[in-house]
């Protein structure tokens, strides 16, 4: 072979370089190999030695190189494929649970096997009831077999995704489809309304559409949708999910008394210290009851939204009294630490109702304080700021995803009290150092752009010539300025079309 060939083949790692490594094996009893390694007069003297865990392969071939990047691809996929099974195991168990404590049934009359595209194969046994109730498709095709007391076998094929399927029977089990999507990623919603509409799911459409429309979209995310929605061709039902993006919009009881005497006792605690080590116990023992999904014994939501009305109460008075408040009066620290006080209270609750997903209907109730926001806007910065943090509360929470309301309640709450909020970002910044800036805006820019188009507008504008006077002293979200910008100038997507009025012909070729 010519020198030259040689030196091409070392340059490409197709063989190593004799000058530079020689390896051998004493014996073949031998675990480790010894390496000779030469070093030229002018060269740096080598590196300290290694172990064997980081000492690299000398000289490591195209071939071995592939060889690798192939085997962990492979232990990457194998992982992968082992996660999923996991799961889809977890919603049989869930299916074998709710079929049996939700709906009273025993053992399944219909076999449904679900086949991906490449074989993979998921069998599960479900009720003739449940299916034909839940879906159009199920009821059509189990209403051909009359005979009672004859099993059903049902195949699904050619799947994209067998998980997505398993999940979306699963959800007809479900009293609650709403409460069960939170949570979940706008893909993962996309693949269960993909499902739903393909079997005729109609309350899993409703569901998925209804958490679409609620929740904040990623740019990408928000191409995935209207691709989604317009290949399904629902028609009306998805109007209200398009409308942020259209340029013109078409328009236990048991245990309630003892919850309620331990969240009262905190709230109207004395010691400072305790009342916040309690609060911090009570919200913690909560949370955990909230991951258990046979636990019954929770407190009530009619006891945690009591509880907000007390404190929206002692709010109200507790502004009236600062409003006639002279500001020579020894008492002011007293009145602002009271003040500061239901505030706290009433975001502690807010929490509460968050972790429980119980907290749609504080918005609209926060939303309806026009009373209280009246007197919030007529007394020092100093007493009130506090107030404002339920309002960035409840943003971040909506910007999350975590508080699922109609566009109404999310427009009502920023028209009632955005305003207050710039007024006391300031001092919110500067008098907790709990208040992280960077939360609170990126809560407010994702609650605005889940508005429609012309309520961003009007919003955004507003915001541009505050921010331009205000600077810093008010919550910077030029993040939600530009999407809208983009939005309203760029793509200014147009009203999405009925594809029921499309006239198709079909012709014949000859063959």
């Amino acid at each position: 072979m010519a020198s030259r060939e040689v030196s091409t083949m070392i340059k490409q790692g197709f063989i190593s370089d004799p000058t530079l490594s020689l390896s051998f094996s004493p014996s073949r009893t031998t675990s480790t190999t010894t390496t000779l390694k030469l070093y030229s007069p002018s060269s740096s003297p080598p590196p300290p030695p290694q172990t064997e865990s980081t000492r690299p392969i000398p000289n490591q071939t195209l071939f071995e190189m592939m060889s690798e990047e192939h085997l962990r691809d492979s232990k990457a996929i194998e992982e992968s494929r082992k996660k999923t099974q996991t799961r889809i195991a977890n919603f049989l168990d869930e299916l074998k649970t709710r079929s049996s404590n939700d709906w009273g049934l025993g053992s399944g009359d219909v076999r449904l096997t679900v086949v991906s595209r490449d074989g993979h194969r998921v069998s599960m046994d479900v009720h003739k009831r449940v299916l034909s109730e839940k879906s159009r498709f199920f009821a059509e095709k189990l209403s051909q077999r009359k005979e009672k007391g004859v099993s059903h076998t049902v195949e699904i094929s050619e799947c994209d995704d067998v998980e997505v399927y398993v999940e979306t029977v699963v959800l007809m089990y479900s009293d609650d489809l709403k409460k069960r999507l939170i949570g979940k990623n706008v893909n993962k919603v996309l693949a269960l309304l993909q499902v739903s509409a393909a079997i005729m799911f109609d309350a899993g459409i409703s569901s998925c559409l209804e958490y679409l429309e609620a929740v904040p979209w990623s740019e990408d995310e928000e191409e995935k949708v209207l691709s989604l929605l317009c290949q399904l061709e629902l028609h009306g039902s998805m109007t209200e999910v398009l409308q942020r993006v259209l340029s013109e919009p078409s328009t236990s009881v048991r245990t309630d008394d003892i919850f309620l005497k331990l969240l009262s006792g905190v709230l109207q605690a004395k010691d400072d210290k305790a009342r916040r080590e309690m609060k911090t116990l009570i919200s913690r023992l909560l949370r955990e009851d909230s991951f258990d999904y046979n636990s019954r014994l929770d407190v009530s939501k009619d006891t945690l939204y009591h509880l907000c009305h007390r404190c929206l109460c002692s709010l109200v008075l507790c502004l009236s009294e600062a409003m006639c408040m002279d500001s020579s009066r020894q008492d002011r620290g007293v009145l602002m630490a009271e003040i500061a006080r239901e505030a706290d209270n009433l975001q502690w609750l807010v929490d509460i109702l968050i972790d429980k997903k119980m907290a749609h209907d504080f918005v609209k109730l926060w939303a309806d304080q026009k009373e209280l926001a009246e007197l919030h806007s007529k007394i020092p910065t100093m007493y009130r700021h506090e107030i404002s943090r339920i309002t960035a509360q409840l943003c971040i929470a909506i910007g999350r995803g975590n508080i699922l309301v109609p566009k109404d309640s999310r427009f009502s709450l920023l028209s009632t009290w955005l305003d207050a909020l710039y007024e006391d970002f300031r001092w919110m910044r500067r008098a907790s150092r709990s208040v992280d800036k960077k939360l609170i805006e990126e809560g407010l820019s994702q609650t605005i752009l889940t508005l429609s188009l012309r309520q961003q507008q009007v919003i955004l504008l507003n915001w541009f010539h505050r921010f331009l006077n205000k600077g810093d002293d008010y919550p910077n979200i030029q993040r939600a300025f530009e999407v809208w910008w983009r939005r309203a100038f760029i793509r200014q997507y147009a009203d999405v079309p009925d594809s029921s009025q499309m006239q198709i012909t079909i012709c014949n070729y000859p063959t």
